[in-house]
């Protein structure tokens, strides 16, 4: 495929083990656990990280929004004891299945020949081909998408049920006959976790609308019911799961180094150092991910391939 291998990869951990999905593919290289972070000894939590560092140069913390606030504060309160540019903190505003679908994509892309830097940008540009949502029993505590007060009142209706989809662009629907989501231009797979509600809506008509080509499921992370503000629900994300189209995509975006902390990067920002890109806003260097991923995937041919992958 064109890509090689580090001999000791970037570590890519998360901050519970519900989060570490099982490996996609026989190079996915396991996730770096670190649980409790928010009820350990302060040195418990500074040895893990240093440990990391020690043995794999940098790493990686992908963590949900969703998780305790003390969570956050402590990865903070180690980074900075550790004085270290070498520990990226990700928190991309994801509902809790289709983060660690990007922790377990990072992992896959952990065992190429990508630099740390690259690495640490490529999940900015990833969460573009992420599409993420639930199907719930009930949107009355939903406050991460917008909901509209009919369908909050309908939601005490018994046996009400909305298909929500968080990313990329936030959408709700009640279901009903007819009942789906705008999903994907391209084709992807589909993983799904079952929370406290019974329906085959998620596998059967929104899978078969979105035209996946794979589908999986896997346990409900802890932190969903939260996210969600239900337990009654069906999380479920689709995504990109050939590593060769994940390496081709962030290969495909020009690198550039950061002017503060010398590691190369893609897109306009470091995710170790936080630093920005200086040039003017209008330069290549400086246009967001984002951007270049889509102008990327609507090259000649390019939207062609990816299903294909």
């Amino acid at each position: 495929m064109g890509f090689g291998e580090l001999r000791v990869p970037t570590a890519i951990a998360v901050t519970s083990a519900d989060m570490a999905l099982s490996p996609q593919d026989e190079r996915t290289v396991p996730a770096a656990v670190l649980p409790d972070l928010d009820r350990r000894p302060l040195d418990q939590s500074v040895a893990a990280l240093q440990s990391l560092i020690d043995v794999h140069g940098h790493v990686i913390v992908v963590c949900s929004q969703a998780v305790p606030r003390e969570v956050e504060r402590r990865l903070l309160t180690v980074r900075s004891l550790l004085e270290s540019d070498r520990i990226a903190l990700f928190r991309p505003d994801l509902p809790p299945l289709g983060l660690a679908v990007l922790a377990r994509q990072l992992r896959q892309l952990a065992s190429c020949d990508l630099s740390p830097g690259v690495l640490a940008s490529a999940a900015r540009l990833l969460t573009h081909y992420i599409h993420a949502g639930a199907l719930l029993g009930s949107v009355a505590k939903l406050d991460r998408v917008p909901v509209g007060l009919k369908s909050h009142a309908k939601s005490w209706v018994p046996g009400s049920q909305f298909g929500v989809l968080a990313h990329p662009q936030p959408q709700l629907v009640r279901i009903g006959p007819g009942a789906t989501l705008a999903g994907p231009e391209f084709a992807t797979s589909m993983l799904v976790a079952r929370g406290q509600l019974e329906s085959d809506w998620v596998t059967a008509t929104l899978a078969k609308s979105w035209s996946v080509q794979g589908l999986r499921e896997t346990a409900l992370p802890a932190e969903s019911a939260q996210w969600w503000g239900t337990g009654k629900l069906i999380e479920f994300c689709t995504f990109l799961p050939d590593l060769s189209v994940l390496y081709q995509l962030v290969t495909s975006v020009r690198q550039s180094t950061c002017h503060w902390c010398g590691i190369d990067v893609i897109g306009d920002r470091c995710v170790f150092c936080s630093a920005t890109s200086p040039e003017s806003p209008g330069s290549p260097a400086h246009q967001p991910a984002h951007q270049k991923a889509l102008a990327y995937d609507s090259a000649p041919g390019h939207r062609k391939q990816l299903p294909a992958g």
